[in-house]
C-alpha cells in the first residue's frame, strides 16, 4: 500500500502543508513514522480523508440544481476571447482545468480574471493515469 508524507498529501488535497499536519495533529487523519521518522499517511486513509472532505465542503453550498456532480471551485486564471470562441481557465487546487466556450457565454457570465467561480466536468471519457 502506498504511503503519502504530509507535503504529498497537502498537494494532492490543495491544502497546504501547515493545514495537513494541524489535520494530522487533531487526529483527522491517521499518521505512522517510517523508519526516517517522516510522518505518513496511508493511502486508503488518504482517500477516505479527501472524501469526507469533499463532502463536509459540499454541505456548505446551496443545493446544486444540476445533474453535474464533478465540481472544481476555484479562480479564474486567464480568459482568452475570440470573436466568437473564448477559452477559460481556472485553477481549482492543484489542478488547471481549461474550457472552450462562446464568448456570449463568458460575457452573460461576467467572467473576469480573479473572481472565483466553479468548473463542473461531465464526461462519458474519462481517463486515469497511475502516478
Amino acid at each position: 500500500m502506498q504511503s503519502y508524507t504530509i507535503g504529498q498529501a497537502a498537494r494532492l488535497l490543495g491544502v497546504s502543508p501547515d493545514t495537513a499536519r494541524r489535520w494530522a495533529d487533531a487526529g483527522r487523519v491517521t499518521t505512522h513514522r517510517d523508519d526516517s521518522g517522516r510522518r505518513l499517511i496511508e493511502g486508503r486513509d488518504l482517500a477516505a480523508f479527501s472524501v469526507e472532505l469533499a463532502k463536509a465542503d459540499g454541505e456548505e453550498e446551496a443545493p446544486s440544481h444540476t445533474s453535474v456532480r464533478n465540481a472544481f471551485p476555484g479562480i479564474v486564471t486567464a480568459i482568452k476571447l475570440g470573436d466568437v470562441a473564448a477559452q477559460v481557465e481556472i485553477q481549482a487546487g492543484p489542478h488547471r482545468l481549461v474550457s472552450l466556450l462562446t464568448r456570449e457565454a463568458v460575457e452573460d457570465l461576467g467572467l473576469e480574471v480573479g473572481m472565483e467561480a466553479t468548473a463542473r466536468v461531465k464526461s462519458t471519457n474519462v481517463h486515469i493515469d497511475r502516478s
